[in-house]
């Protein structure tokens, strides 16, 4: 089947974005810090399910608190395992520094927000799609945003009985804002990845945070759990 000249610019430019917007971030100025991330599942009957999460986020290695984030969430799967909406809400505390300073001012974060996952397995690759809006009720302030995520899950093993719990996971994410300066942000994540269980597995990997004039480094280790 031939492709249209159209299509392939499309493609060509898709591809471009994808390296360039990586190579820019890594270009500003950044700091390394560290997340430790839980994210849980919980299935229940008639395609329901519950999410929760929580996000310790440093400075540094430890110790110098950035951002703690609770979120949780109602789900319902359109179809199994593949395609799920959920309705969620999330409490955000950061403590920022001002300016140049050692002193830190906390801002306190209510947020709804409204998201679907769509995943697809093409051999040992698995891709994941979220598409997520909030509301965002920070201090007395009242903003709106978009997330659009693309993961990718490669296993690095073919064990015959089909048990192959390493694996290497990959995603980008893009914020977009809905008022004026669109972009707010975009991550980019790379990590190593076991799988005990059904229920359990374990990431650790290195992302990039930029915005518009900055950039922050993190190492990620979080903990995916079903029960």
């Amino acid at each position: 089947m031939r492709i249209s000249k159209l299509k392939k610019k499309n493609i060509i430019a898709t591809l471009a974005l994808s390296l360039v917007l990586p190579f820019y971030g890594l270009s500003q100025d950044s700091n390394l810090g560290n997340w430790l991330i839980y994210i849980g599942s919980k299935e229940l009957k008639n395609g329901w399910n519950i999410h929760n999460e929580v996000q310790y986020r440093n400075y540094d290695a430890i110790g110098d608190l950035e951002q703690l984030l609770l979120r949780t969430g109602l789900g319902y799967n359109l179809t199994e395992n593949n395609n799920n909406l959920l309705l969620g809400y999330g409490y955000i505390l950061s403590e920022n520094y001002v300016g140049d300073t050692d002193q830190k001012v906390a801002v306190n974060e209510h947020r709804i927000f409204q998201q679907f996952t769509t995943k697809q397995k093409v051999g040992i690759l698995s891709l994941s799609h979220r598409y997520r809006f909030e509301q965002r009720f920070v201090e007395s302030d009242f903003k709106m945003r978009f997330r659009y995520f693309l993961g990718l899950k490669v296993s690095l093993q073919n064990n015959e009985d089909g048990n192959n719990p390493l694996y290497l996971s990959a995603y980008n994410e893009i914020f977009l804002n809905t008022k004026s300066a669109i972009f707010d942000r975009n991550r980019l994540y790379g990590g190593l990845g076991y799988q005990f269980s059904k229920q359990l597995r374990l990431e650790i990997g290195y992302m990039n945070q930029f915005f518009e004039t900055s950039s922050r480094d993190q190492i990620n280790v979080i903990a995916f759990v079903n029960f």
